[in-house]
């Protein structure tokens, strides 16, 4: 648990080939599929409320900001751990805190935030958050 009282969940990666760039690493916009990536994990797996689940209720996630500091390179092949927290529920949204780290040494190689905005599928346009999902957000 961290500080403001959401769980920390942790989903286990690899570097795939096709995720590095013409300067030998792994090209930027790859940090920001693996923390979708372990998103979409831990919804099912920790939060018991998988991204199916919120497309049959008619609702979806739209990011509205998506923020990252790269602090360390990955490299091919190499394992990596991705840790989510809520930041915070609003009431139309959350903010998922993320860290990035190599498993072989456990340095800390990205972090950031993404704000993601609860959304009608029909009209996509923003809802306020049921409160049986703020619920289960809360762990």
């Amino acid at each position: 648990m961290d500080d403001n009282g959401f769980s920390i969940f942790t989903t286990r990666l690899q570097v795939r080939p096709d995720d590095i760039d013409l300067n030998a690493h792994v090209h930027h916009s790859r940090y920001l599929d693996y923390v979708l990536a372990a998103r979409f994990d831990q919804m099912e797996r920790c939060y018991g409320m998988s991204m199916g689940q919120f497309l049959e209720r008619g609702l979806s996630w739209f990011v509205r900001t998506a923020h990252i500091e790269h602090l360390r390179p990955l490299a091919m092949g190499q394992w990596m751990t991705v840790e989510t927290r809520i930041g915070n529920i609003g009431r139309r949204g959350v903010r998922v805190d993320f860290e990035i780290h190599r498993e072989v040494d456990g340095r800390l190689c990205a972090e950031g935030y993404f704000d993601y905005q609860l959304v009608s599928r029909d009209s996509g346009r923003p809802v306020t958050l049921p409160e049986d999902i703020v619920e289960q957000y809360s762990l």
